[in-house]
């Protein structure tokens, strides 16, 4: 990322689900949660159930952290669900790590999974009365909303909640007896469906997590859509009908490279950025670097279509997460560092052409700039593999409030000369959207041009009430 962990866009969470009679389900959450720790890392959590009860763990920090064999073993059961998370509403708290867990009127354990972010919330949480202001996430508050319309059926109770609720949401939800995943009409998050060969099913935020347990991916869970896994295998149901709205930040930065979808895989449109940046902003220059990790595949095709050597100008620390304690103003300095290093003898007296993934604040970009030519780079163009980020996201990303987005307030050049490079280019979004193969109308751009294809008025004027503090005192 071109922002610190505390300026940039922070990832949307992970959510994974598996039904399968002959397997350890717990084994099996842990590994595809391991695979989409990138998501988040605040929280990790893991729900199971042997066909009479559901047993949650959650905790604070990584998969590894959170899970051992010990804890793992002591979740016994067939079927379950799991969750790393990234806060988006609610306080980073264990009482907002998932899976969340309650308990129906009628008896029904019933344990969820979300990732995305709800746009009406506070309408939601006044319609559920009393018990809806008690809710101290929005994910908590969709765990009640189906407790309390459910008699029976748990998909029946997911088709007559989700119709009401507006925004982002990819759902994995388990009461004893099967796992169910659900989008929302948009599709903004993504949610695949995959078939282990040993009998039984995954669902996922990404293939990555499918390949992990050698699941092969079937298809996406379709927006508008509620597919249920039991002892009868996969059925489905539709409670509105699909207006794809898929997140194009998601190519950008958000998935794994491994992640595929029906038209490309997420390295293959990120090198394709890469080289229509090069066909869109040309410079003399004599090495192509990326910044790590988001950067890479882009910097080669970049490399590849400009005919400018490719070279690892950055060193990494991947012990460093996307949250860190904040350094001592008298280590201010170390900004970048903690997670990049220039290496000094392959860029002393280079131009270099430097590609990131986006520009959010431009603090640690401008850092950045500063720290390769400390470390004597001749010349430093800069190359964004998106356009100006100008609107906030309220479906799932935190980000910076429009005020504090950089592209919203400066010109290019303008943003160029503030962050001292000798050049900056951003691709277009036109570019942007030809990388994903997908048409401009099935997906949501909004951080870049404004159009929200989710009404976000409610958000904003839940924002400015002090009620439900912890759910409503989002980080955006």
């Amino acid at each position: 990322m071109s922002s610190s962990p505390h300026t940039g866009p922070r990832d949307a969470c992970g959510v994974f689900a598996v039904y399968a009679p002959t397997e350890h389900a717990a084994k099996l959450c842990y590994y595809g949660l391991y695979a989409l720790q990138h998501r988040g890392q605040e929280s990790a959590g893991i729900a199971v159930s042997d066909g009479t009860s559901i047993l949650v763990t959650k905790e604070m920090g990584l998969v590894n952290q959170v899970f051992d064999e010990t804890r793992l073993a002591a979740l016994d059961g067939h079927q379950g669900i799991g969750h790393v998370r990234y806060s988006t509403t609610g306080a980073s708290t264990w009482d907002n790590a998932q899976p969340t867990f309650r308990t129906t009127p009628d008896g029904t354990a019933i344990s969820v999974g979300h990732n995305g972010n709800l746009t009406n919330t506070g309408a939601l949480a006044r319609d559920l009365g009393p018990a809806g202001d008690k809710c101290t996430s929005d994910s908590d508050l969709l765990t009640a909303m189906i407790c309390d319309a459910h008699e029976g059926s748990t998909d029946a109770a997911m088709a007559k909640v989700l119709p009401k609720v507006a925004g982002a949401y990819s759902l994995v939800v388990m009461d004893e007896h099967a796992v169910h995943a659900a989008r929302d009409p948009h599709g903004v998050r993504p949610l695949v469906i995959g078939r282990l060969a040993r009998g039984g099913w995954v669902v996922a935020s990404e293939t990555a997590a499918l390949d992990i347990v050698g699941a092969v991916r079937v298809r996406d869970v379709e927006p508008g859509e509620i597919v249920t896994i039991d002892a009868g295998g996969l059925r489905s149901r539709h409670f509105e009908e699909p207006q794809p709205k898929g997140c194009v930040f998601e190519y950008v930065y958000i998935a794994r490279p491994d992640h595929m979808t029906d038209e490309t895989s997420v390295y293959a449109a990120r090198r394709r950025m890469g080289e229509l940046l090069a066909s869109e902003a040309p410079v003399e220059a004599d090495l192509v670097i990326p910044v790590p990790d988001s950067g890479m595949a882009a910097a080669g095709g970049y490399s590849a279509a400009s005919g400018i050597p490719y070279a690892e100008g950055l060193t990494k620390n991947r012990y460093v997460g996307r949250t860190f304690i904040q350094p001592t103003q008298s280590l201010r300095q170390l900004g970048i560092r903690l997670k990049l290093n220039p290496l000094t003898d392959v860029i002393a007296r280079q131009r270099l052409v430097v590609v990131d993934d986006s520009i959010v604040r431009g603090n640690t970009s401008r850092q950045l700039v500063a720290m390769l030519r400390a470390a004597g780079a001749a010349e430093v163009h800069l190359r964004i593999t998106a356009p100006p980020i100008k609107w906030p996201c309220f479906y799932g990303i935190d980000m910076a409030s429009r005020a504090e987005l950089i592209g919203a307030g400066m010109e290019v050049d303008e943003i160029r000369a503030y962050l001292k490079a000798d050049s900056l280019a951003y691709l277009s979004l036109e570019g942007l959207i030809e990388t994903t193969k997908r048409p401009k109308d099935s997906l949501c751009r909004a951080c870049f041009d404004g159009e929200y294809p989710i009404p976000v008025e409610a958000l904003q004027r839940e924002r400015g009430k002090a009620s439900m503090a912890t759910l409503w005192d989002t980080a955006q």
